[in-house]
């Protein structure tokens, strides 16, 4: 959603926002934007998450190691150096774009990457 939402807060007893109130049909729009049904493959297994939390992992290197790929071969799928690919995997800012070629050499959805 582009267009701002009229949000109403109320405070809690040590006066901080305990809850914020918004129209009925932006709960409606904000649930049908961020609810979809997922299937199998847009799915994100237990041992990804562990990496990612647990062990401090990016995204993009818990599947490629959940998936058992070396870098070189993500790269290669790519058509990048591994140094290249490298950079990719420990950077915080990749653009949609880069999450897609990505997740296509995966051979995993682009959202299962953004955790």
């Amino acid at each position: 959603m582009t267009t701002p939402i009229d949000v109403q807060f109320i405070a809690g007893k040590d006066g901080k926002p305990e809850y914020a109130v918004i129209p009925f049909k932006a709960f409606q729009a904000l649930c049908n934007h961020k609810v979809r049904e997922f299937n199998e493959k847009e799915t994100i297994p237990h041992e990804v998450i562990k990496k990612i939390h647990l062990e401090d992992m990016s995204s993009i290197q818990a599947w490629r190691e959940y998936l058992n790929f070396t870098q070189t071969e993500i790269a290669e799928k790519m058509g990048i150096s591994q140094a290249a690919y490298s950079q990719m995997e420990t950077s915080k800012k990749n653009r949609k774009a880069t999450l897609e070629k990505i997740a296509k050499a995966m051979n995993i959805d682009y959202l299962q990457l953004q955790i």
